[in-house]
């Protein structure tokens, strides 16, 4: 401890902010991006981009997913902006989950042909798609919803009633 911060927490004056206290601070947080990789090349160019930035504790690619997923005490907006100009690739958040965690994994929005095996689209995230992306399905009008209760194993009577 130095004169000036003793002199400065006798007075009741805070102590001025050194990068070690503002890294102090932070979470360890987990960021996944999807960015093209054609090449060894490219994945080489998007390692040492991470390798070289503050904070980060751990890299890891998948070129055949076009998976980015950097772990340390960064800022993911801070890591996409530096990954897209360092390497001139666009970058966006990882949109994809694993198959489980969708209700109905092959509806119209969920359901993405370029997506890795395993996974479909996130339609429970609201990327900043307005109304639609948080209403993803229709409801089914009452017409269709007699027509389904009608041939219900719930329902034996109505299904008689029809043949």
């Amino acid at each position: 401890m130095g004169f000036l911060e003793a002199l400065s927490g006798l007075c009741g004056c805070p102590a001025p902010l050194t990068q070690r206290h503002l890294q102090k601070g932070r979470q360890l947080e987990t960021v996944e991006m999807k960015v093209r990789i054609d090449c060894d090349g490219c994945e080489g160019k998007i390692r040492k981009t991470l390798e070289t930035m503050d904070g980060v504790t751990g890299i890891e690619v998948v070129p055949r997913q076009n998976r980015v997923t950097v772990t340390g005490y960064v800022d993911a907006a801070k890591v996409m902006r530096r990954v897209a100009r360092k390497t001139g690739k666009r970058v966006e958040p990882w949109p994809y989950v694993p198959y489980e965690a969708v209700a109905h994994p092959y509806a119209a929005g969920a359901y993405d042909r370029n997506a890795p095996a395993g996974y479909v689209r996130d339609v429970t995230a609201n990327h900043g798609g307005g109304a639609s992306a948080s209403r993803p399905f229709s409801r089914a009008s009452s017409t269709e919803a007699r027509y389904t209760g009608a041939f219900s194993d719930e329902n034996a009577n109505a299904a008689c009633a029809i043949m």
